[in-house]
């Protein structure tokens, strides 16, 4: 605070600090325009680069989710080996990013707009919490639907297991029929199978939560992109939803190799992932004649959306992508695979992070 004394400044020192003061209410007035844009722009040429960005994220989506699944296919990709973490490294980087540049400064930037009301949006961090929110929503959901499968896994395995009682010579062995492992588990304390069948029923909460997660944001930044008239606003943002679906769809397609589901199964998150953009831009398409980003609705609706997305992507990236590699015995015990994931982590926030610069 200046504390404004009457021995301590003359009159040339008043009319100074007016002059340098008085623009600052019509900056303030002129950050809010409500209505809308105004001028004119070649609606027919950023029809056409919408339905070349349907095509192109379509094309990007499905590559990226595809590749890791192709491991049944080509042993390199399996995530038996090396590289699977690498690129499950990359891809969790670049979803981390894409959680804290890009999502979560446009839901603060909606929550906080000057279109919105004083009270409530502008008393209290809506963003922050809504992320925080979403967060500690998706360790629950993660917590208790993994509990659960893994109650009724084991709960099935037991009524369907010879009584130990009988002492025949299938006593003590837990039959478990997976995608991972196959045959019988010789009666043991540790029960090998049992430690696959639960770390596969978490790979496959992990999956599908993160799905959710990324389907979110993805219907809201299609529909941005479908209801936007400027070609100067879809060009950057075609090329940076390229390079963000590619990769998304590395980490969910890595995640979905991991789960080992049925092939229809993990094709149908594939193709159900690989959709929900370009589905989001048609919808754009249709609405964008009466679709108005800066109305309080709209504000409201895609900052809530954000948050929500930004909270679930970050948790998932650093709990169960990023926390679950790093310090999985295996790249605990080679300093190559730890330093291989490290960097390529590293390449990845940085690529996605650069790429703000223009969406």
């Amino acid at each position: 605070m200046i504390n404004l004394r009457a021995s301590s400044f003359n009159i040339f020192k008043l009319l100074f600090l007016l002059v340098l003061l008085s623009p600052a209410p019509s900056m303030v007035s002129g950050e809010c325009t409500c209505d809308g844009e105004t001028t004119e722009k070649n609606k027919g040429d950023a029809l056409k680069y919408k339905i070349a960005s349907i095509a192109t994220i379509l094309f990007t989506g499905s590559v990226g989710v595809s590749i890791p699944l192709l491991g049944r296919r080509i042993p390199t990709l399996r995530p038996e080996h090396d590289i699977f973490f690498m690129i499950k490294a990359f891809a969790a980087g670049v979803i981390l990013a894409t959680g804290f540049i890009h999502i979560l400064p446009d839901a603060f930037e909606r929550l906080t707009s000057p279109c919105l009301n004083e009270n409530p949006w502008g008393k209290f961090p809506f963003t922050g919490f809504i992320a925080m929110a979403s967060a500690i929503g998706t360790l629950m959901m993660d917590s208790f639907a993994t509990g659960f499968y893994t109650r009724l896994h084991f709960k099935n395995s037991k009524q369907l297991a010879p009584d130990e009682e009988e002492g025949n010579e299938h006593a003590g062995h837990l039959h478990v029929h997976t995608h991972a492992t196959h045959g019988h588990a010789h009666g043991s304390a540790d029960h090998p199978e049992e430690l696959n069948m639960a770390e596969l029923i978490r790979f496959r909460v992990i999956s599908q939560v993160l799905e959710m997660g990324i389907v979110a944001h993805s219907v809201i930044i299609g529909i941005s992109l479908g209801a936007s008239q400027s070609t100067e606003t879809i060009k950057p943002l075609l090329a940076a939803l390229s390079f963000h679906q590619f990769f998304e769809g590395l980490g969910l397609g890595g995640c979905i190799s991991q789960a080992k589901f049925k092939t229809t199964s993990a094709a149908i998150m594939a193709t159900f992932f690989s959709l929900t953009t370009p589905l989001g831009i048609a919808i754009g398409i249709g609405i964008s004649s009466v679709y108005n980003e800066n109305s309080p609705t709209s504000l409201i609706v895609e900052g809530v959306f954000d948050a929500a997305s930004a909270g679930i992507l970050i948790y998932m990236a650093l709990v169960d992508l990023l926390a679950a590699d790093f310090m999985n015995p295996r790249v605990q015990s080679s300093l190559k695979i730890q330093l291989g994931a490290n960097i390529s982590l590293l390449l990845g926030a940085g690529c996605m992070s650069f790429i703000a610069k223009w969406a």
